[in-house]
């Protein structure tokens, strides 16, 4: 139970996280940082660096790490779980 509060915590102190997991959350394919920025409006520094957040957390997955550029994100279910946590 403390798990769950603590996820929605972590999610709810940023909107740069909550509006990338929702992005990933509608569009349900993978994507490349600079098309989230472009979709969100946001810096391509910022998006990674939220990205780089939600992979230690296991909310999203980077599908080819070993990529220098273009590296694909997906959402996992635990972030698609996580997501639904937010009211």
């Amino acid at each position: 139970m403390k798990d769950k509060y603590k996820m929605k915590s972590f999610l709810r102190s940023s909107k740069n996280r909550r509006m990338i997991l929702n992005l990933l959350v509608e569009l349900d394919e993978p994507i490349i940082p600079s098309e989230i920025a472009s979709k969100l409006d946001l810096q391509r520094a910022s998006v990674s660096r939220t990205l780089s957040e939600l992979s230690k957390k296991n909310l999203v997955e980077c599908l080819n790490p070993e990529s220098k550029k273009y590296k694909y994100y997906r959402i996992t279910e635990k972030g698609k779980k996580s997501f639904s946590l937010i009211d």
